[in-house]
């Protein structure tokens, strides 16, 4: 573990060359040693599960009722086995696959389970051939299937964290009663780190359907009702992609340590098989010290990712704040679900920054301790959350430099600003900050599924504004008895991880039935000095590089669109010409330097890194630098040796509120 002192000094002799943006290392809490696989280039979104780090098995009714008619003159098995058979083909390749049946092999009996293909690297043919071979015969033993098919899945390889699937799907009730097949679900979400168990009703009603809702939920997962043979297709491919589409970490797992504040920094830390649910309160500690004299500033964002969709209340939070002394705060930052359509990824963020005039308590020497808190209500997820840290030191001016006034409005980007039109360009989400895909100025096209989260950077420089519009896309509806609603939402993060608040000024959320659909977001023009502003729209940019749009779309419009994904049109511009550096006076950055006009974006099909992304400094010298990367489940300490103490708590108020839907 990397003292923050030795990190200081390394940002110290480090500053010229520092680049703006996230490097890889960290820590993890509550699961088992190993470091997580090196990351290299971000991947396109759909290959998550080729390293080892999620899998899915499907757990196929081959009950009696199987059998029966599904009203187009085909049996409900005969439906089932396209549906599965189109959801291999969507698939990404190599996806750990396997198939799981219930009921297939005798007229009777409760232990009437067998694994039909294992789970392994996806054999598109080989599965197909499997589930071709399923006949319907016998009784519906849910539960004890439940708990076979967690077994099937592996275990993440080299300790990666990934999302590992259940995906059940019944026309009718378990018939056994031993093992009760909700309690067998709220156990394996307990205790599966990454398990999520979705259920999805083939033309159920009553109480078969209220007890796969119960399985879901329990099993922190969704349910999925399929009244018809097309939507049984419709719903597992949603299920099965937005297992593979799982958010991928990055960073070195380890732990701090147990303890009451007299926690300190160690070089290799290692990781601790003691978890952490929602249900109760601990924490881990390691040291956080500053000398005196320092002027250097330091951000931490906390991103905690829960199963898409599970089980959430509005007001669910995740909290930071970093302490002094008897539990004085120096700032804290608290983010919250704002919906109950289901779990998206939460990151909260706070910062350190030394006052102009250095004399508050929180400027001087000593030891800090940043505080990770869970907050849940009854009945929500109650499953250990990974939690991924990132940590940033920021080198301070050169002497003798002042740096340009603060940009507290927005200018020409605000909510009236033309935007880019003409015909967009395809372009695939990533699946977190850590594969985010590079978008510039422009209109980019991409299609998204209920429950999920999709995310994109924009390299902005000083002086530089990002501002973007979304769009959801018309789509054909499903028929439904009542009015159905879902929202769409987004958020604008700093190159830091800090999450934006909208200023009043855009709509960074909107309802969705199926009809277009838009909202708006961007952010003020990056400058230094909005360090000391006060607004938390303001503050946060102080420093450029790539900064992070994640778009959500509600768990609730599995409901309502025909189509496995949505569309989505995303419209994004960078406004103002970049500066050389943060200083009065800097000069605009040369096109030719900076590979861009006056929007200073490049376009996402080039690789190279932007202007933006590179030594921020010029000729003052600022920038981010020994960022780090840390991934854990639900409760967390820093590589630099921050102090940490993350406790879990249900049904606590937070002291400050952010949205974050």
């Amino acid at each position: 573990m990397i003292s923050v002192q030795r990190a200081w000094t390394r940002a110290r002799e480090h500053r010229r060359t520092a680049r703006v943006g996230t490097s890889v290392g960290g820590v993890l809490f509550a699961l088992v040693a190993g470091a997580l696989p090196a990351a290299a280039a971000p991947a396109a979104s759909g290959t998550t599960g080729s390293d080892g780090s999620g899998s899915l098995v499907m757990v196929l009714d081959s009950s009696g009722s199987m059998g029966d008619d599904d009203g187009t003159g085909r049996t409900r098995m005969e439906s089932a086995r396209t549906a599965v058979g189109t959801v291999v083909d969507g698939l990404p390749d190599g996806y750990p696959t396997g198939l799981r049946v219930y009921g297939a092999d005798r007229p009777q009996g409760c232990t009437d389970t067998r694994l039909v293909r294992p789970v392994r690297k996806l054999d598109r043919t080989a599965v197909k051939r499997a589930v071709a071979g399923v006949r319907p015969r016998g009784d519906t033993p849910i539960g004890l299937s439940l708990r076979k098919a967690a077994q099937d899945l592996p275990q993440p390889a080299r300790g990666a964290i990934g999302t590992r699937t259940v995906l059940l799907i019944s026309d009718g009730e378990d018939n056994c009663g031993t093992p009760q097949p909700c309690e067998v679900a709220e156990q394996l979400g307990k205790e599966g780190v990454g398990l999520r168990i979705d259920t999805v009703g083939f033309q159920v009603k009553g109480a078969a359907r209220k007890q796969l809702e119960c399985i879901a939920n329990a099993g922190n997962g969704r349910y999925y009702d399929a009244p018809d043979a097309k939507a049984l297709a419709r719903q597992l491919q949603r299920a099965a992609q937005l297992s593979a589409d799982g958010y991928r970490f990055r960073g070195e797992r380890a732990s701090g340590r147990a303890g009451d504040g007299g926690g300190h920094g160690r070089r290799r830390p290692r990781a601790r098989t003691r978890a952490v649910s929602g249900h109760h309160r601990s924490g881990r500690e390691a040291g956080l010290r500053r000398r005196s004299g320092r002027r250097v500033h330091g951000r931490l964002a906390a991103t905690a990712v829960s199963q898409p969709g599970a089980s959430v209340d509005t007001f669910d939070a995740l909290s930071t704040r970093i302490e002094y002394d008897d539990h004085a705060s120096c700032g804290t930052d608290t983010e919250r679900f704002l919906q109950k359509e289901g779990a998206v990824p939460l990151t909260s963020a706070v910062a350190r920054i030394r006052s102009e005039a250095g004399t508050r308590p929180c400027d001087r020497a000593g030891r800090y301790r940043l505080v990770v808190e869970r907050e849940s209500k009854k009945g929500s997820d109650a499953a250990r959350r990974p939690l991924e840290l990132v940590y940033g030191v920021e080198a301070p001016l050169k002497k003798g430099v002042t740096p340009a006034r603060s940009e507290a409005e927005y200018g020409r980007g605000d909510k009236e600003a033309t935007l880019p039109a003409g015909d967009p360009r395809d372009v695939r989400g990533g699946t977190g900050f850590n594969d985010a895909r590079t978008t510039g100025q422009g209109v980019w096209r991409d299609r998204i599924l209920p429950s999920q989260t999709l995310w994109y950077k924009v390299p902005a420089g000083w002086g530089q504004q990002v501002r973007y519009d979304v769009e959801f896309a018309n789509e054909p509806t499903v028929e439904r008895p009542s009015a159905t609603y879902s929202y769409g939402a987004t958020r604008l993060y700093t190159p830091a991880r800090y999450p934006l608040t909208d200023g009043g000024e855009f709509t960074p959320t909107t309802m969705y039935n199926g009809r277009p659909s838009a909202l708006r977001m961007g952010g003020v023009p990056v400058s230094w000095t909005n360090r000391y502003e006060s607004r938390g729209n303001v503050q946060p940019v102080h420093a450029g590089g790539d900064f992070y749009i994640s778009l959500t779309l509600g768990a609730q419009a599995a409901e309502i669109a025909q189509n496995p994904q949505i569309g989505l049109v995303l419209r994004v511009s960078v406004f103002g010409a970049e500066r050389a550096g943060p200083q009065h006076g800097a000069p605009v950055r040369a096109a030719d330097d900076s590979g861009a006009g006056e929007h200073g974006a490049k376009d996402a099909d080039n690789k190279g890194d932007s202007p933006a992304h590179a030594d921020s400094g010029g000729a003052g010298g600022a920038g981010w630098t020994g960022v780090a990367a840390a991934a854990g489940a639900a409760v967390m300490a820093a590589l630099v040796a921050v102090f940490v103490y993350v406790r879990n708590r249900r049904g606590a108020a937070a002291r400050t509120t952010r949205g974050s839907a």
